[in-house]
């Protein structure tokens, strides 16, 4: 009997052990404050859950399971499962606060303060759930001081993707990576009037954020880890890997702001985004599959004013009134110099003049009485505005342009795999695709212009860029142990950008009315597949790295439809060096119409380029504990480019504990960043406007017959020596951890975009260089030309601080605060590598301008700093930031002579040399609530900007009166060359920039409001 007793209570007790039952209970901090999500694990399974507010879970376990309970800043505790209820007690880690990295190390992970160089962690938990931005762009933006990005306006293709800086350097000096790997650049080249002029940057929006599970800032050079582009940093984008879960984030919100719908108050920019995560286990222990998808629809903001000055001349009215009565006046003539009807025009003109009822006597006299075309033009050529939108019904606001933030709509998916072949050896894989179409405005083609043909568009037109971007990215590798002691990883990435400019709203003037209204204009490309191959060992207290990398580029530029780019003469052939003055269509004031689609000239099947090139680099990386306090760190790399041969970089770091709780730290190294093939191949013809008159400027080449007419050598690297110093401590009864560092970087041969020099004036002698000059411009149709060149060497300095502190006060109550900034300064040394036949000609200041020294100098804040508050209380929560802007200067003011040079500026009655508007410093606030529901649904609401704030506004028309008293009416500060003829210098382009278009710290779009909806399952 004792034995069948006992044998039925094995059998008991087995079937027990065996059969899953619900666990519950309480998870609490060492003050007996309750933990609401707080993570609980069935360990070595994927089955997890989260607390509720009041710190209680459930979970479905059996007898003898492991559960693993785990929140941020407390310890990780383990408690056997004996019975239906677990209540655990977290106590306070000794590293509270502090993030585990690998960037900038291949040795195993440090913290943060451990770190030999400066590193920011940046969690997209808290963000994705409390802040109002919804793009990486935005985000880092206002939490990453060194960081700076922001949407541009009426600058083409740059009003779709957003240039991003680091510690004030170039975007295309911060390497991006993804999951560690190399991240691909943008297809697009930033040739306007935008910070980062003449760089190819990340495209970072092209990654959905909700995808995102931590970011790396790596703020040191790293070209001798991770290769070019490294010279001011690194971005690591960290992908989601959780499993068994599923996000659903739902943001509406728009801009409810006095600057609204130009300035008239009420809301506009409605922006409305979804983004979806889930995960979950491939059926195997510690494989997972993570796919997030994100679908975006962004409206336009409107922060113009109502547009000033002419917009209808005499003529204008006339030929509107002779249409209304079916007559086209322009289909008279081609072009007005060369024209048989004139007596036909002058008759129309007299015919139809008559019955304009606000034209005075005087103004009817003069027209009746022009028997020329020439007095015609003379008698017809005054502002007839006032009347004309009486007569038409409309308003100046009907002319203005579409200034503000572009409108947008994108659909996103990212995936990241991992699965375990075995003990030794794991696949994985990730990459994503992002289809975005995007619309923005030029400059209006106003009535009178020569560029607008009335016809077709009696009261002129906004041209439009509708741009479609394309982006994927895809990477797969094996990882493991190699000789039992040996990790490897060996892996292949692969990513490509496209960008295709479609013109719409326009024409193409010389085809008058027989234009198209939309073009496609051609496109860009950019693709870049890399090889990798990685191998690391810890000896002892030796960790020994090495391996190398493969990497091809590729570069298309493709052709436009032919009327996207041709310019025709009154016969409709096509123009070219040959074609007389007399057979190019004219307006009726003989100015010569412009070919092309209006605002984005169409690529030519001469811009055309399929060009590509190779690197090959081999490494090596030892990180060495000396003592235990002392930490050694050298990286050797050499890399060697197909089209301008190797380079080697060397960095050498170091950290030392002082204390437990105090390091110093610093390093010192070599950089380089190749030529993009962008800079090297890129280009094309298109409209750009200097103090409002259009130019149609044409970037030539690097490899191009007009660089090497104009001696400019062929590109070559950018080489850097930077160093930077710092400490980092911990307070922990403090709950604080502190770190600063300083950093100098010296760069020797950037690359820059020049600025536009001229054609050759007169006429040159046959075959002469001057000649063949000429023949280039009219092949491109242009009148000015840039190109990229090693023009200047640069230095850049600062600092950057980042305190933080995080605090469970208990009974539900948790406190986080992060106080970080930086201070900047980046400027050109010694002179300026320019061509000797340029500086023969006095065209030095040309090829680096005070305008562009501002751009590199002066364009983006130098100071910065953000104070970020988060407060946890039971179901509440409650998010405070403010962000500091430091003032930035504006390089947009007139070059009153054209050599490149700003004269003597009148500020407030006293001359001041290459003085420039200064945008004041600004500071933005952003608030939101956060109530959570229940355990699975959240709500947010919230404002970006909540106070409203705008930048400085503009300069707008200035009277000689004005300019010579130093302030206008309002008792403002203006400034304006003394040597200028005109009667008014207006920055603003006749009132339609109130904020300046060319350098901005946060945006122009003003209070942002919105909602979050989230629900986790």
């Amino acid at each position: 009997m004792k034995k069948l007793i006992f044998i039925l209570t094995l059998i008991f007790s087995a079937g027990l052990t065996a059969q899953q039952i619900k666990v519950s209970g309480v998870v609490t901090d060492a003050t007996k404050g309750t933990l609401p999500a707080a993570s609980v694990l069935v360990k070595d399974t994927s089955n997890g859950s989260t607390t509720d507010a009041d710190g209680k879970y459930s979970i479905m376990a059996k007898i003898g399971d492991i559960l693993q309970f785990s929140y941020v800043g407390l310890e990780t505790k383990n408690v056997k499962v004996t019975g239906s209820t677990v209540n655990v007690s977290l106590a306070e880690s000794g590293v509270t606060l502090q993030d585990v990295v690998i960037l900038g190390s291949r040795s195993a992970a440090r913290t943060v303060t451990e770190s030999a160089v400066p590193i920011d962690v940046i969690s997209m938990k808290d963000i994705a759930s409390q802040g109002p931005q919804a793009n990486l762009n935005q985000i880092l933006n206002m939490v990453a001081p060194s960081f700076t990005s922001n949407t541009t306006t009426v600058a083409d293709g740059t009003d779709h993707i957003d240039p991003a800086q680091l510690r004030g350097l170039g975007p295309d000096q911060v390497l991006v990576l993804v999951n560690g790997k190399r991240r691909h650049t943008s297809s697009l080249v930033n040739i306007n009037g935008s910070p980062g002029r003449g760089s190819v940057g990340t495209d970072l929006n092209a990654i959905p954020a909700f995808a995102i599970d931590k970011i790396e800032v790596l703020r040191d050079g790293a070209s001798a880890q991770y290769g070019s582009d490294a010279i001011a940093g690194v971005i690591n984008v960290n992908v989601k890997k959780a499993t068994n879960k599923l996000d659903i984030n739902i943001l509406g919100g728009s801009n409810f702001s006095k600057g609204a719908n130009d300035h008239r108050g009420g809301n506009d920019g409605n922006n409305l985004q979804i983004d979806l995560n889930y995960g979950t286990s491939l059926g195997k222990e510690k494989s997972f599959i993570n796919a997030t998808g994100s679908f975006q629809l962004r409206g336009q903001t409107s922060r113009a004013n109502d547009v000033t000055g002419g917009l209808f001349s005499g003529f204008n009215a006339i030929e509107q009134r002779a249409t209304e009565a079916g007559t086209n006046i322009n289909s008279l003539w081609g072009n007005i110099t060369n024209t048989p009807n004139t007596a036909q025009i002058l008759g129309a003109i007299k015919t139809y003049a008559p019955t304009v009822n606000y034209f005075s006597a005087a103004q009817q006299a003069s027209i009746l009485g022009a028997n020329t075309i020439g007095a015609m033009q003379t008698a017809l050529n005054f502002d007839a505005t006032a009347g004309e939108l009486a007569y038409r019904k409309l308003q100046r606001r009907d002319f203005n342009m579409k200034v503000g933030q572009s409108s947008l709509q994108s659909a996103q998916f990212f995936l990241n795999a991992a699965y375990p072949i075995n003990e030794n050896l794991e696949v994985y894989a990730f990459g994503g695709t992002s289809h975005r179409t995007g619309e923005a405005a030029g400059f209006y083609r106003k009535p009178n212009q020569s560029r607008t043909y009335t016809f077709l568009y009696p009261n002129g037109f906004l041209p439009e860029i509708h741009s479609t971007i394309n982006d994927i990215s895809a990477a797969a590798g094996l990882r493991g142990k190699i000789f039992k002691e040996w990790n490897f990883d060996l892996s292949n990435t692969y990513g490509r950008n496209g960008f295709d400019y479609n013109i719409e709203n326009t024409l193409n003037s010389s085809l008058r009315e027989n234009s198209p209204t939309e073009f496609d204009a051609g496109g860009l490309a950019f693709s870049q597949n890399t090889t990798n191959f990685d191998v690391s060992r810890k000896i002892d207290k030796l960790n020994v790295a090495f391996g190398a990398e493969y990497r091809h580029e590729n570069f298309q530029i493709t052709a436009g439809e032919p009327d996207s780019y041709n310019q025709y003469d009154i016969n409709g052939a096509v123009v070219n060096a040959t074609t007389a003055a007399n057979l190019k269509a004219t307006d009726f004031y003989g100015s010569v119409r412009a070919g092309g689609a209006q605002v984005f000239p169409g690529f030519k099947p001469a811009n055309t380029v399929d060009k590509g090139r190779n690197s090959a680099a081999v490494y090596a990386d030892l990180e060495y504990d000396v003592t235990e306090r002392w930490l050694l760190n050298g990286a050797l790399r050499y890399e060697n480019y197909s089209d301008f041969g190797g380079t080697t970089n060397y960095k050498i770091a170091t950290r030392y504990k002082v204390t437990d709780n105090i390091n110093l730290r610093g390093a010192v190294s070599t950089g380089f960043r190749a030529p993009s093939l962008h800079q090297i191949y890129f280009n094309s013809t298109a409209t750009q406007f200097v103090g409002g008159v259009p130019f149609e400027v044409g970037t030539f080449s690097n490899d191009s017959p007009a660089a090497k007419l104009l001696g400019i050598p062929q590109l070559k690297q950018e080489e850097s020596k930077s160093a930077s110093v710092g400490f980092t401590a911990k307070v922990p009864e403090a709950k604080l951890t502190i770190t600063a560092d300083a950093y100098f970087v010296k760069i020797a041969d950037r690359v820059v975009l020049t600025d536009q020099f001229s054609r050759p004036g007169g006429t040159p002698v046959a075959g002469s260089s001057a000649a063949q000059l000429n023949t280039l411009f009219d092949n491109a149709n242009a009148t000015a030309a840039t190109f990229f060149a090693n023009a200047i060497d640069t230095e850049s300095k600062g600092i950057d601080i980042v305190i933080s502190h995080k605090a469970n006060v208990g009974n539900g109550l948790t406190l986080k605060t992060d106080l970080s900034g930086t201070i900047s300064n980046t400027k050109k040394v010694g002179d300026i590598h320019g061509s000797q036949i340029l500086i023969d000609n006095g065209q030095i200041n040309r090829y680096f301008s005070e305008s562009s020294r501002v751009y590199l100098q002066e364009a983006v804040p130098r100071v910065k700093a953000n104070l970020t508050n988060s407060i946890t209380v039971n179901k509440f929560d409650f998010f405070l930031r403010n962000v500091y802007f430091g003032e930035v200067t504006d390089p947009n003011i007139a070059d009153a002579n054209g050599d490149g040079t700003i004269n003597a500026i009148i500020v407030n009655n006293k001359v001041v040399e290459n003085e420039h508007p200064v945008w004041a410093a600004r500071i933005i606030t952003d608030f939101s609530v956060g109530y959570k529901v229940s355990n699975s649904t959240k709500v947010v609401i919230g404002a970006n900007n909540i106070f409203d704030i705008y930048p400085t506004a503009n300069l707008g028309p200035q009277t000689i009166a004005q300019r010579a008293s130093g302030v206008d009416t309002n008792g403002n500060v203006i400034y304006s060359p003394t040597t200028s003829s005109n009667n008014s210098i207006d920055l603003s382009n006749a009132n339609q920039f109130v904020y300046s278009r060319n350098t901005s710290q946060f945006g122009q779009n003003g209070r942002f409001v919105f909602a979050r909806l989230s629900f986790s399952f």
